[in-house]
């Protein structure tokens, strides 16, 4: 017997694809709906996964950015969210809903300054990080909003006070002043009355 390569690595690929063909349609039709089914349930059990909180501080936040107006800016804002925020999957999803500003995620400060923000959205930044950031920009006016500064004292134009089932906001005027953004005076309003929770 003349030994050939050729026709061993044929008769190989040959059995390989025998046994692939033979075991894929072995697989039985109720276990291929099966999978199918758990496919179509868990795109709906994810989408499902939205909560009252997470669409409040998406209304809240989506609320002051429409309600702001900055200088010398055609179309819409872009909101840079910081990846650090309980809320920047709500914050950035798109949804039936359109959003009043363009979203994107970054990681770090250097991050948010080369995207050219109109508004920051900050997550566990501390309020020295969030100022820091503001003197950073050099004068371009920006609106700052926080998800983890209750006190609202320094940092952040608007500070998010999120409870278990409410979510409102605080307004830091001092830090307001100085965004460079002007803001609708009934905004300011719903800051001191409670009843926008």
């Amino acid at each position: 017997m003349v030994f050939c390569p050729q026709y061993l690595r044929t008769y190989i690929s040959r059995a390989v694809w025998r046994i692939l063909v033979r075991h894929f349609f072995s697989i039985p039709l109720c276990h291929v709906l099966l999978a199918l089914m758990l496919l179509i349930v868990g795109g709906q059990t994810h989408a499902e996964t939205v909560t009252e909180t997470d669409k409040s501080v998406r209304a809240i936040v989506s609320g002051i950015v429409s309600y702001t107006r900055w200088p010398a800016l055609s179309g819409q804002p872009k909101l840079c969210i910081f990846s650090s925020s309980r809320y920047a999957q709500a914050l950035s999803e798109s949804t039936s809903v359109s959003l009043p500003y363009t979203p994107q995620i970054v990681h770090t400060e250097s991050e948010a300054l080369n995207a050219t923000c109109d508004a920051v959205y900050f997550g566990n930044e501390s309020p020295a990080n969030q100022l820091e950031l503001f003197r950073n920009y050099q004068g371009r006016a920006l609106l700052l909003i926080a998800e983890q500064n209750a006190e609202c004292v320094i940092g952040s134009a608007f500070c998010l006070i999120i409870n278990e089932e409410t979510v409102r906001f605080s307004v830091n005027l001092d830090a307001l002043s100085r965004s460079g953004v002007r803001v609708n005076p009934d905004v300011l309003m719903l800051a001191r009355n409670k009843k926008h929770e």
